[in-house]
């Protein structure tokens, strides 16, 4: 049988905060995502000057590389162990964690120890990443938490500006170190906010934790994003490093299933995969994540090759759909609850389907402020598309497991984002080298060899205008082919959604943890039939107690069979009434 919604776990949360509290909280929770995702805007922005200093020019991509790796592995560890020993430890630590590591970039000597450190930077990334999302989804109700997660992804938005800014203004007036100081004075902010006003409090009991598991975890997915990474950028896809990095994945992956099957407390359950719910929701955000990446990574390099704009105006293109994405976010809310938080993911898959099939269809050469708009539609489809699912997901599982379901889905987009990054690499460039190889005699000697030096011709004036202009139409078609393929991912995103039911079967908890049953919403339509029922016994005397009892039994419109025990005591000294579910 398989149940409605996942059964209740043994940690149960303190009680509800009140709302002044949880104010207080969500500041916290917003300054320490403001850490995380300012990181990246920042860092790039002084990377000539970080070069100048330390050099170590070839080694510039592992300092985003181990930074991403060392967050996007260890989400799941931390989501689990946040769910045996509560959200509040494990937050205060990795702050801590990466405020060290900001403190130690800071005083990096060379190339190699600013690599070190920014790995252990992403260490305490993962954590904040991780716990930040599911303790808005702890402190606030289904009915808040799309306008809690606005709150949270307008700092994304404030980061993409800010962080590019105040790069900018320390390597132009102060020093590159100062990237990686601002973080202390925000860090302490967030802490001293969190440490005062977050309460847990947790049944004394002694947690199991799955070293085995997670230790396999990490391998299996470390190795899996190396490859992905370095795969057709340092390594050939058919070298023999890629299929070593695959290979060990694939051994630990396979060694990761037989232990979660025998662990007390799997870092990775096997609910996780059996329940359409969560299952149709985490593949969606993968496909999502591959979604984001084409516009993120070339979209700045269209504009401003193809387009002729600065590099600054490109960045603030780009930077729009960081204003569709909070608004619709925060917006989700009304509409998840009118439709359910599978058709409103829907209704989000299909306006990043419409604005990725926009692209493609505008008028050569594209208005800016056609782009311009179609990036904000871009943002609001992935807002539409993203809170329902993280909040359905949270919905759907009690206390307990809420970390697990959220660490789950933060690695499914991460994990979408890597092979996004990989996927429209090899699309970019094979498209752009089909066009140099294509290209008139007459041009030929004007092109570069290859499609590393395409944009160093057209920036450095090498190209005669006829060859320009070639240059130019050939990114143009490279673009073009990755808005088509993001119009295929985002087919491939709604069909994913129809995995999950079109109701989800939502939890509802207490102030003090207590699971009630899923909703009149999720409940099923129509009156379920009595399998089993117990009355009075004939001739019972009336001064005794009456036990009565009946099994009923009904389909969810979600196909899961729900079960409801109802039993009543009555008598001169009782009157009760016990239900169960499943």
């Amino acid at each position: 049988m398989t149940p409605a919604a996942t059964p209740p776990s043994p940690n149960q949360p303190a009680p509800q905060p009140t709302r002044d509290t949880r104010r207080w909280v969500l500041a916290g929770l917003m300054a320490m995502m403001m850490l995380a995702a300012m990181d990246t805007t920042i860092v790039s922005t002084a990377i000539p000057q970080i070069v100048g200093d330390l050099g170590g020019l070839a080694l510039v991509s592992w300092v985003f590389s181990v930074y991403l790796v060392a967050q996007t592995v260890t989400i799941p560890v931390y989501g689990k162990l946040s769910d045996l020993v509560g959200r509040k430890p494990v937050l205060l630590a990795g702050t801590l964690i990466f405020l060290a590591g900001s403190a130690a970039c800071s005083f990096a000597w060379n190339m190699h120890a600013l690599i070190v450190f920014r790995g252990l930077q992403g260490l305490g990334a993962g954590a904040i990443m991780a716990t930040v999302m599911t303790l808005a989804g702890d402190l606030y109700s289904v009915e808040e938490r799309a306008a809690v997660q606005g709150w949270l992804s307008s700092v994304w938005g404030m980061a993409a500006i800010a962080g590019p800014l105040l790069g900018g203004a320390f390597v132009e007036y102060v020093s590159w170190h100062w990237i990686f100081l601002v973080n202390l004075p925000i860090g302490a902010l967030a802490l001293a906010l969190i440490g005062v006003y977050l309460h847990e409090s947790l049944a004394r009991r002694h947690p199991h934790i799955d070293y085995a598991g997670s230790a396999l975890l990490l391998v299996a997915l470390a190795c899996l994003m190396l490859g992905l990474l370095q795969g057709g950028q340092v390594w050939p896809w058919a070298s023999w490093q890629v299929v070593l990095v695959f290979g060990a994945a694939l051994l630990a992956l396979a060694a990761l299933v037989w232990v979660e099957r025998r662990a007390r407390e799997p870092v990775m359950p096997g609910w996780l995969w059996r329940r359409r719910t969560l299952v149709g929701s985490n593949l969606a955000t993968i496909a999502m994540g591959l979604v984001m990446m084409a516009p993120s990574v070339y979209l700045p390099t269209f504009l401003q090759s193809v387009q002729g704009l600065g590099a600054i105006a490109a960045g603030l293109v780009l930077a729009c759909i960081s204003i569709g994405w909070p608004l619709a976010s925060a917006l989700s809310g009304k509409v998840y609850l009118r439709l359910g938080f599978r058709d409103a993911a829907l209704v989000g898959g299909v306006l990043i389907l419409a604005a990725s099939l926009a692209f493609v269809l505008m008028p050569r050469p594209q208005p800016v402020a056609l782009v311009v708009l179609d990036q904000i539609v871009l943002g609001a489809g992935f807002g539409l598309l993203s809170t329902p699912l993280l909040v359905g997901m949270q919905s759907v599982v009690d206390w307990g497991r809420r970390g697990v379901v959220t660490g789950a889905n933060m690695f499914a987009r991460y994990l979408g984002q890597s092979l996004g990054a990989a996927l429209f690499g090899a699309i970019f460039n094979a498209t752009l080298g089909a066009r140099l190889a294509r290209a008139p005699a007459q041009l030929q000697g004007q092109l570069p060899a290859g499609v590393d030096g395409v944009i160093d011709a057209l920036q450095a004036g090498h190209a005669g205008a006829a060859a320009a202009a070639y240059l130019r139409g050939a990114l143009g078609a490279a673009t073009d082919a990755l808005y088509w393929g993001m119009v295929a991912l985002s087919i491939l995103l709604l069909l994913a959604l129809c995995i999950a039911p079109r109701h989800f079967p939502v939890l509802h908890e207490d102030g003090a943890g207590g699971v009630h049953p899923p909703d009149e919403t999720q409940r099923p339509a129509g009156r379920g039939r009595a399998l089993w029922k117990v009355r009075r016994p004939p001739g019972r005397p009336h001064g005794q107690s009456v036990h009565q009892c009946a099994l009923g039994a009904a389909y969810l419109p979600s196909s899961h069979l729900a079960i409801a025990l109802r039993c009543t005591s009555s008598g001169p000294s009782a009157k009760r009434s016990v239900r169960a579910w499943a």
